[in-house]
This record gives structure tokens, sequence and C-alpha cells, in this order.
């Protein structure tokens, strides 16, 4: 399988928006708010972030990251973005493992603020980069990987409809050990008009249900099935 985007399809650097929400490169001068909004997240997010099996690997400083980041993203590999609400930073969308030729998969990891949870940004935030890597850069395939006690990411997933695809025992490296993920996933053929026509449709039906309209079920909306953090 070849490893670089087709010809005409680099896919790096890129930002998209939908309403207060915006994906764009991380940058080296992001330091100081990402900190910021690290530190005060660290007991929230540790439960679920990748940790180094070697316990002696040392973690690259925050400039390091970016360039790395901004290498492999020219290189056609990864998507690093930062997530931004109303143009402040919150969090991180990463779309990772990006492989071209027959395959044309990756997938997506993310975190949020705290204090932003649960008011849409991280399902807008991943249906605005799935549908760029479906839509614009022509993936077949994006798959989240989350551990099956992270029930605030499950429900991303299953709000925005992702197919759910098994248990991978002991998958990847989290807060010290070998944990755990369910896989979920998409194909561009299920989405033929994109995810953010669906996750508009789910937010217009909370607010009806907000002001006495019909009803409506966390699970997700009436035409969608019943879905890294990372």
């Amino acid at each position: 399988m070849a490893d670089a985007p087709p010809v005409g399809r680099r896919p790096w650097p890129v930002v998209l928006t939908e309403g207060p929400v915006t994906l764009r490169p991380l940058r080296r001068r992001d330091a100081a708010r990402w900190r910021e909004v690290r530190a005060a997240n660290l007991t929230w997010l540790t439960p679920w972030e990748a940790t180094h099996p070697d316990t002696a690997d040392v973690a690259p400083s925050f400039p390091q990251m970016v360039r790395a980041f901004t290498r492999e993203a020219k290189a056609g590999r990864m998507l690093p973005f930062a997530v931004l609400l109303d143009q402040q930073l919150v969090g991180q969308l990463t779309v990772a493992g990006i492989t071209w030729g027959s395959l044309r998969s990756a997938h997506i990891g993310y975190w949020v603020d705290r204090a932003v949870a649960g008011r849409g940004v991280i399902p807008t935030a991943l249906a605005l980069a799935a549908d760029h890597c479906f839509l614009s850069l022509g993936l077949h395939r994006i798959e989240v990987n989350i551990r099956p006690e992270n029930q605030a990411s499950l429900r991303v997933a299953q709000k925005l409809g992702f197919r759910p695809e098994g248990i991978r025992r002991r998958y990847l490296h989290i807060d010290g050990d070998w944990r755990d993920h369910a896989t979920f996933a998409l194909t561009s053929e299920e989405v033929p008009g994109g995810l953010m026509p669906r996750w508009r449709t789910l937010v217009e039906d909370r607010r009806l249900d907000a002001v006495g309209g019909f009803p409506f079920s966390d699970a997700g909306s009436p035409s969608m099935s019943p879905q890294s953090q990372q």
C-alpha cells in the first residue's frame, strides 16, 4: 500500500469551521494555553490518556511535539488539529494512522476541556474531521477506538452513528497498562453526504425537544443507529 496521498491531494494545512467550533493546525504559540488547559484537566484526562510502556521514555516538549506533528501532517500521515470554541483553544483532535493506497483509512482521537464538555464541541469537531477525510481527501474508512469505561466518548460515537465493530483486547497502552478498546467505524459509503448534516439534524432535534417539539433520545436521532478519546 502506498504511504503518500495521491497527487494533488496534499491534506495540510487546513482550517475547518462549523458555527463556534474551529479545527486548525496546532501551533507553537499555542503552548501556554495548551499547557493551561491540560493542567486544569489532568485528573479528568489521565484515565484515557495514551502512555508509553517504557516508563523511561521522556515525553517531547510542546515545540518538539508540534514540529513532529507538522512534519507528519505535511507527509500526509496525520492531521493534528487544535480544537477551538469561539476562537479559544479547548482541546485537540488528531487524525492519525493515515494509510493511502488500497486501504485509505485513518483513526481519530480527541480530548476536550471538561469546562466545555457536553456542549457538542467534540461531536462537531469529529464530524468536521471525518467529512474532510471522506469528502476532500478521499479516505474510505474512519475509526475511533474508545475504552469501554469512557461513557462520554462512547456517546459521541453513538450520536454520530459510528458502527460498533467489537472489542480489541489489550489494544492500547493507557494510564500505565494495556487496555481494552471498543472499535467504531464508518466508511464513505455509509455517509455519502457526510456526517455534518446528520449532526446538524440531531442538534436541531434537541432544540425542538427543549421547546416542546418531538421526543429526543441521547442515543441518537430517529434516523441513526443507536459512538480518543484515545
